[in-house]
């Protein structure tokens, strides 16, 4: 199964306007998104090395198989993933 990892902040611009489609990604059947905010989760975010925001980790069974930063379109990343 894979996972997504969603890192933004409240005051990221482009943030903002990708998360409607993050959310609609998580509604879909068998996929889980993690949204993790940088500025509460700062360790969790060093951890994988964001140091751009919105970015998206595509994990599979607990291993990075994809990542991406900035807003893509809903078809490309549902392609990523599955």
């Amino acid at each position: 199964m894979k996972t997504i990892k969603y890192f933004s902040a409240k005051w990221c611009g482009p943030c903002k306007v990708f998360k409607p489609i993050m959310q609609e990604i998580a509604g879909e059947e068998s996929i889980i998104v993690e949204f993790i905010d940088v500025d509460q989760s700062y360790d969790l975010a060093a951890k994988y090395g964001v140091r751009s925001i919105p970015a998206t980790v595509i994990e599979e069974n607990g291993v990075e198989v994809d990542r991406f930063i900035g807003a893509i379109p809903k078809d490309q990343i549902l392609a990523k993933i599955l």
